[in-house]
């Protein structure tokens, strides 16, 4: 498995463009403004610092995985800086997925796969006036989520805790539209597709939906493979870490892969 997914990023490496070889203005402008914007904001040091802390952080708990698990480590008791260091986005990534949230400054949000929080907590810094939902399945991984979020005094993150297939269908039930959902969680292919079809009938011209860990597994590819082909899909882009999918109104259907 670890060997197809080294032969897959390399293909994306490949085949993938940077932002000159888009012919797209909406994701021209998406690549040089949001995904290839290095410069370091306010809001990642102190998101960076609790990162420090979680990476000596000797405590061990226990792991209930409800997802497909994890490819470097299977023991149900880990050490919290041993999770940190293993499961956490690396700030690159997390920096990434705030600056994609913040330039569709959405109203609320739904995070699928807390772990420890820390990109919760950069959806929450992006954009103080909304509200983030996040879920997570392992009630010890939670609890030291919510410590972080207590530390970062971020006050508009609500944490829940239990199986995606049970407590989502009654969050979405809550909204009457969703401007940014980001999946990072179970990993399988049939829970993800039917975590995008749920969403489906909530989406707007301004949505945003975010797909983890697309190369993970074939599984996993399949299920990419069929979000992109759904006729409500009019943009994606692939950024082989993650799936960024749009439902942009009178444009025609492209897909990009763009270097990150």
């Amino acid at each position: 498995m670890v060997f197809n997914f080294f032969i897959d990023f390399i293909k994306h490496r490949i085949t993938a463009k940077s932002r000159h070889g888009t012919h797209s203005p909406f994701v021209y402008k998406l690549t040089d403004e949001v995904i290839y914007d290095f410069n370091s904001k306010s809001d990642y040091k102190s998101i960076e610092g609790q990162r420090k802390k979680l990476l000596n952080d000797d405590r061990l708990i226990e792991v209930t995985d409800l997802g497909a698990g994890s490819h470097l480590n299977k023991n149900r008791k880990k050490k919290v800086r041993e999770i940190a260091k293993n499961a956490l986005k690396s700030p690159r990534l997390a920096q990434l997925i705030y600056r994609l949230a913040q330039e569709r400054q959405p109203e609320q949000m739904i995070e699928l796969g807390t772990c420890l929080g820390l990109t919760s907590a950069y959806l929450s810094k992006s954009s103080p006036s909304a509200k983030v939902v996040t879920v997570e399945g392992c009630p010890q991984t939670a609890a030291v989520a919510a410590e972080n979020f207590k530390e970062l005094a971020l006050g508009n993150v609500e944490l829940k805790v239990g199986n995606f297939d049970e407590l989502l269908p009654d969050i979405l039930a809550e909204y009457k539209k969703l401007d940014f959902v980001y999946i990072d969680g179970n990993h399988r292919k049939d829970a993800t597709l039917n975590y995008f079809n749920w969403c489906l009938p909530k989406v707007h011209e301004g949505s945003l939906l975010i797909f983890d860990d697309i190369y993970w597994s074939k599984g996993m590819k399949e299920a990419w493979e069929e979000i992109k082909s759904h006729p409500q899909v009019t943009v994606t882009v692939d950024l082989f870490w993650i799936g960024l999918v749009y439902f942009r109104k009178g444009q025609a259907k492209e897909h990009f892969k763009i270097k990150f």
